[in-house]
């Protein structure tokens, strides 16, 4: 057999409520008609549900590494166990990283022997140029010899092949030490190229080794660990992908804890801060407590997009000297009860006896001249009976079932 869902429970207590109420103060009229005496007696009023501790202060612990880099959850402690202050919380791997490491390191020999072959390139230039240079020097000496000689000591083919044009020759030299300057500056250029190249490696393979020593998330402090849910819900799990910086858990200060509570909208009306709640952990009533809401939402909010139902949240401190002596640490799930009214003499009705249109409700009384209608105001609404604090009196008799043909 499938557990009873918690709303299958609120409404098999309303309904017992119903039946207890209506066996107390009902008895049959005329035409079969289902009347209640309206009687002043103690009432309590309330919504039960279910809630979990959360802690108000929390260290947060935050994936390691910078940048928003990947990472791969390895090991983690145990969701809501104790850690010491420097234990070891969870290990990460980062394969990203690790290959984007590789490949820095790769670029940066590349860019390594690409400049040793400009210098190697700019050796053989430098090598080829400085042989025609020392030719044309020689060429130019022997220009310079013959220069102002007296041409008629020379056979003139010796003239002839040892004479050369001086202003050629230095036209030629010129040429030869532009080629050398040039070679020099094209190759500081690539090479000005590569530096800069080399410096973007080095700092990405920098940031990549700090980022793959940073794989271990240790606690500040000693405390309870509580995973962190994403934004669908889920806590983290082992093998799965996270974001450096994203928040993993958080360490929450045992010592200032409340109690996060949300009620369906129809079940919330008059909750307001200040209303009373008894609380104990799930399976042990025993350990009741009692406090009072110190929030409230402003409105109720959709919990689940499959479904239209709206939510209110509300929250109530607990003590911290029992939540100390109990053990108590944030996650626990308790059992909550919302104390919507408590008094010692009261007038209540089933909420099937009211008819109610605006802010103006009405309940159809039985007196001697048959069934009339009357207005009443009402103070605390419930989901099965409401209260009512002004238009009846003790004694008088409120239709509740049949006479059909006295509804308005």
């Amino acid at each position: 057999m499938k557990p009873c869902s918690q709303t299958s429970r609120r409404r098999a207590a309303a309904v017992l409520l119903v039946g207890l109420l209506a066996g107390c103060g009902s008895e049959s009229g005329p035409d079969g008609a289902v009347l209640e005496t309206v009687e002043l007696r103690p009432t309590r009023m309330q919504v039960e549900t279910e809630g979990r501790l959360r802690a108000t202060r929390a260290t947060p612990l935050l994936v390691p590494g910078e940048n928003w880099s990947q990472r791969q959850l390895l090991w983690m402690a145990e969701d809501g166990s104790r850690v010491e202050a420097g234990a070891l919380v969870a290990r990460f791997g980062a394969p990203q990283s690790e290959l984007e490491l590789d490949k820095a390191l790769l670029d940066l020999l590349r860019g390594a022997l690409a400049r040793d072959g400009i210098a190697a390139r700019l050796s053989a230039e430098r090598g080829r140029l400085d042989v025609d240079l020392a030719d044309v020097e020689g060429q130019l000496a022997i220009a310079r010899r013959y220069e102002g000689a007296d041409l008629a000591m020379f056979a003139r083919n010796e003239v002839l092949d040892a004479l050369e044009d001086l202003e050629f020759l230095g036209e030629k030299r010129s040429v030869i030490d532009w080629r050398l300057q040039r070679s020099l500056l094209l190759a500081r250029a690539e090479q000005a190229v590569l530096d800069n190249q080399r410096a973007t490696h080095e700092l990405n393979a920098q940031r990549r080794r700090g980022d793959l020593d940073a794989l271990e998330l240790r606690a500040p402090n000693a405390g309870v660990l509580v995973l962190t849910a994403n934004w669908s819900g889920e806590k983290p799990r082992l093998g799965g992908q996270m974001w450096a910086g994203n928040e993993f858990a958080s360490l929450p200060d045992a010592s200032a804890l409340e109690l996060e509570i949300s009620l369906p909208q129809n079940e919330a009306t008059g909750i307001a801060v200040g209303t009373a709640v008894e609380f104990h952990p799930l399976g042990r009533p025993e350990l009741a407590v009692r406090g009072q809401l110190h929030w409230v939402a402003g409105s109720a909010q959709q919990r689940n997009r499959a479904s239209p139902v709206k939510y209110l949240q509300m929250r109530a401190q607990v003590p911290a000297e029992v939540a100390a002596a109990q053990g108590w640490v944030p996650g626990m799930g308790f059992g909550v009860r919302v104390l919507l009214l408590e008094s010692e003499a009261a007038i209540t009705l089933p909420n099937v006896a009211l008819q109610v249109e605006g802010t103006q409700a009405t309940v159809q009384v039985a007196g001697r001249s048959g069934i009339e209608p009357r207005a009443v105001e009402l103070g605390q609404r419930g989901p099965v009976r409401s209260q009512i604090i002004g238009g009846l009196e003790p004694g008088e008799r409120v239709l509740l079932a049949g006479a059909a043909e006295a509804a308005p």
